[in-house]
């Protein structure tokens, strides 16, 4: 099968983005015939060099769209200018014979860019697309003022009723991914003619089983992400404020971010500031660590699209407590973890800490979700697994 796969960026140097589409690149290119037209960043090891399975066609990413490395990442500046190479490496394709069974535009993951597919009758894919996830309304008084360019979400809802290039874009496609089923009622102004969750996020393999903390009352919790609003910190904190008759629960922090200085007065204000360990940001291998010594993961974050922290505790074999709503909703079953209803923040954080009490007082039932979660990953998550699954998709949608 020819599949031709356009992404801004695909890196294995890199993070966030780029590495994700590397590594759905890297394991297609065992399965397919892959073709990638994708940027070449300056300073970057080239990327036909990893991706040798692979037939790469790069130009280079403008100078002018890496001054602002977080507006870059946010805005996808350049995007109008790859669209264009991308539309014309096509045309000049087809011209001379060139045919591709199924094209796929992967990346970028937010639901906010025309694709240059829709010029042409190649059946194409878009996504996984994710975002597009509001504040809810109980939660927006606590939350802090987004920069101007993080605010394009509020008018999400209104391209997908009036733009008629993103319209096209969505409606045309044999097939638009979400990463998970919320994407789909997000999109709900558009005909689309196929929907399919799929998780832009994998694993390489499973962590080795390790021996937990089996005292009943004794709980170490851990919380992994930017400290921002809507990552839940603070609930978690408050929640454990609930626990007071359970001293041996104590919470681990490893993220910065504006929320960080709020959630330490929080503590203080609680009096649970001797059971909180704030620890900000820290390298990879320390946050590696931290999965492999503690009990549990509490991700209560109420905006997450996917929640690629998740993957990574489960792949440790915590339990996990998280929101009902967006990815973590999706990605956490009864069996590996408790997901908490996002209704209003006293509320949530009671739910919270009634998990985190579920979980302290049962080390049988923490031992059970974490080993459970570990299973879930092992078997869904790996990359070689969710490209094949993939290319039955790519197979299902040319029938």
């Amino acid at each position: 099968m020819k599949v031709l796969l356009i992404a801004p960026n695909v890196d294995a140097t890199d993070v966030g983005e780029a590495f994700v589409a590397f590594k759905w690149a890297e394991a297609l290119s065992a399965l397919t015939d892959l073709t990638v037209l994708t940027f070449q960043r300056p300073g970057r090891q080239n990327v036909a060099d990893q991706l040798p399975g692979a037939r790469v066609v790069t130009w280079p990413e403008p100078s002018w769209a890496l001054k602002h490395e977080r507006l870059n990442a946010m805005l996808k500046p350049a995007w109008p200018v790859f669209a264009r190479h991308v539309r014309r490496w096509i045309a000049s394709a087809r011209n001379t014979g060139e045919h591709f069974d199924i094209a796929h535009q992967l990346m970028p993951q937010a639901a906010r860019y025309a694709s240059p597919l829709r010029h042409f009758s190649i059946p194409y894919l878009i996504g996984p697309l994710g975002g597009a996830l509001d504040t809810p309304a109980a939660f927006q008084a606590e939350a802090a003022s987004a920069p101007l360019f993080t605010r394009l979400r509020n008018i999400d809802a209104f391209r997908f009723r009036n733009d008629p290039w993103l319209r096209a874009s969505y409606a045309r496609a044999a097939c638009v991914l979400g990463v998970a089923p919320y994407v789909q009622n997000v999109l709900g102004d558009v005909p689309l003619q196929r929907f399919e969750p799929v998780l832009e996020l994998g694993i390489e393999d499973v962590e080795p089983d390790r021996a937990r903390d089996q005292v009943p009352g004794r709980l170490r919790l851990l919380h992994v992400g930017r400290a921002v609003r809507t990552k839940g910190l603070r609930d978690t904190v408050r929640a454990l404020a609930h626990l007071k008759d359970l001293p041996g629960v104590t919470l681990t922090s490893a993220g910065a971010g504006e929320e960080l200085a709020m959630c330490r007065a929080e503590a203080d204000r609680l009096g649970v500031a001797d059971r909180v360990q704030f620890l900000g940001r820290i390298p990879r291998e320390e946050v590696e660590q931290l999965y492999a010594t503690h009990d549990a993961f509490c991700f209560p974050s109420f905006r997450e699209p996917a929640g690629g922290v998740l993957y990574e505790a489960m792949r440790h074999g915590l339990p996990v407590i998280t929101a009902d709503r967006g990815g973590p909703g999706w990605i956490i079953d009864e069996g590996c973890g408790i997901r908490i209803p996002v209704t209003a923040p006293k509320e949530f954080a009671t739910d919270i800490a009634s998990a985190m009490r579920q979980l302290a007082v049962s080390p049988s039932i923490r031992g059970r979700l974490g080993a459970q979660a570990k299973s879930k990953v092992f078997h869904e998550g790996q990359w070689a697994t969710k490209a094949a699954r993939l290319v039955r998709l790519y197979k299902d949608v040319l029938r």
